[in-house]
């Protein structure tokens, strides 16, 4: 409009700018379409400095840092509770009664399970010790799908389950790098002392098996699945107190698939596995140590960096770095 009313007054030539290939290649690579990353104010470093000389790396903050900065910001520093749900909380519930179930074996004296009614009732005690996390309606569904589920799931396996197990084990003061980790297995199964690590999960075993893949094109740091099981081979390895050794790390999906199929997936840990997380570990612990948690992803379907610019909290924007995996 400027350059109109300019020429509208005055008589000026008009010259026609070429720009030559290199410089045009320069300028795209400056990617302005590109989503931006938002970064927010910093807090008091005595009050970080307090947080970070108790944090120990766990395999969850170790997936929210290489997922956004951000997520680990808030869900391990400001710590903001998570509101339990419809299936968080069923997930809790499946997981107690299949830690009753195997205490009560222990504690028989005879390595004999508890009978199949009273496993289904520990999953009915936890259900309606927390129905507050129901509406009536999903917890009638839930309690009725979890009663079959663990009905035909204990029908299942009942008579097939290694006996010699250690049951929600808390695994601390361990050092990977001069990093320190620590994590809690649901169940460790053994052989002597070689160990095969398992997690329970829950929800469509069709869905997480992605997560359970290594890295590739697509996810260059591997799916969180993966990334637990190696954790946990590295944890245990470099456990000290035990002499135990990992072989295998299998996710037992309690819900079975679409064909009605309970699964259990093992994942092959190779030794080029183990260096990688054990990197991913050592260069995320460097990183939050740095505080390079204030920038958040820039992903557009990120919930953290969402939140930040709905809520206005970002102080700047900065050009997305490709993160290093």
């Amino acid at each position: 409009m400027f350059i109109a009313e300019i020429q509208e007054e005055q008589s000026l030539a008009v010259e026609q700018i070429i720009f030559d290939t290199e410089v045009l290649s320069e300028f795209s690579a400056l990617h302005f379409d590109e989503p931006q990353a938002p970064e927010i104010e910093k807090l008091e470093e005595e009050y970080i400095g307090r947080i970070l000389d108790k944090f120990v790396m766990n395999v969850t903050a170790l997936n929210h840092f290489l997922k956004c900065p951000l997520e680990f910001y808030f869900k391990n520093i400001v710590k903001i509770p998570s509101q339990k749900n419809e299936a968080t909380e069923f997930g809790s519930a499946v997981h107690y009664a299949l830690e009753k179930l195997f205490r009560k074996m222990q504690d028989s004296g005879k390595d004999k399970f508890p009978p199949q009614e009273e496993f289904i009732s520990d999953f009915e005690w936890y259900m309606l010790r927390h129905r507050e996390s129901f509406t009536k309606e999903q917890f009638a569904r839930r309690l009725e799908y979890g009663q079959e589920l663990l009905k035909n799931y204990y029908e299942k396996y009942v008579s097939t389950f290694n006996k010699i197990v250690a049951i929600e084990r808390n695994i601390r003061n361990v050092l990977v790098k001069d990093v320190p980790v620590k994590g809690k297995i649901d169940k460790l199964e053994f052989d002597g002392k070689s160990v095969n690590v398992v997690d329970y999960k829950t929800g469509d075993p069709e869905k997480a098996i992605p997560k359970t893949k290594g890295p590739s094109e697509k996810e260059p740091n591997g799916g969180d699945y993966w990334r637990q099981a190696v954790f946990y081979k590295i944890l245990i390895d470099n456990y000290e107190q035990k002499d135990w050794k990992v072989i295998s790390t299998e996710f037992d999906f309690i819900e079975p698939d679409k064909k009605k199929n309970y699964r259990k997936e093992k994942v092959v840990i190779t030794p080029a596995d183990i260096t990688t997380v054990t990197h991913q570990i050592t260069s995320t612990w460097g990183k939050i140590q740095n505080r390079e948690f204030y920038t958040g992803c820039g992903k557009e379907d990120c919930h953290w960096c969402n939140f930040v610019k709905t809520n206005n909290l970002a102080i700047e924007l900065h050009d997305i770095e490709e993160q290093e995996p």
